[in-house]
């Protein structure tokens, strides 16, 4: 299986379409509603602008799954990890996971976060595996109680 790829502003499109077919499974499970739903190439290109993506590819060299990042002064932020669901189980979030952090080893950064709905719990317990722990509570504007946690690994 191929090492993820970096994307570029020419792959703004698939990743909106990652994203979006990706992200489909929560509509309706998330309060508010993941943002992925709505995802178009130009907000795509303003978020690579901002950071990186990178794209991890089926054996077939077919796009399957990214994620993006974020260098930040003291850690880098992981965003939005999506692997479509007909190619999940084959290790693909893994490498993309394991992508970033050596991507925060590169910028010099000896953390990683990254941010989980409080209803997805199945993936606080994958990323615990990972060894993302947690760092802080956080709450969408608009609601008066948690919506989501922190996580942060050390590198």
């Amino acid at each position: 299986m191929p090492h993820p790829r970096e994307a570029t502003s020419d792959d703004a499109a698939l990743l909106a379409r990652l994203l979006r077919e990706s992200f489909e499974e929560y509509r309706g499970r998330l309060e508010p509603p993941s943002s992925a739903h709505g995802k178009t190439e130009e907000a795509v290109r303003r978020e690579l602008e901002d950071g990186g993506a990178l794209v991890a590819e089926a054996d077939t060299g077919d796009p399957v799954g990214c994620v993006f990042f974020h260098v930040k002064p003291d850690h880098v932020y992981l965003d939005r990890l999506a692997v479509l669901p007909a190619h999940r189980g084959q290790g693909l979030a893994r490498r993309l996971v394991d992508a970033v952090e050596a991507r925060a080893r590169a910028a010099g950064r000896d953390r990683v976060r990254l941010c989980v709905r409080l209803v997805l719990t199945d993936h606080h317990v994958w990323y615990g595996r990972l060894g993302y722990q947690l760092h802080s509570r956080g709450t969408h504007p608009g609601f008066l109680a948690p919506t989501f946690l922190v996580l942060e690994k050390h590198l």
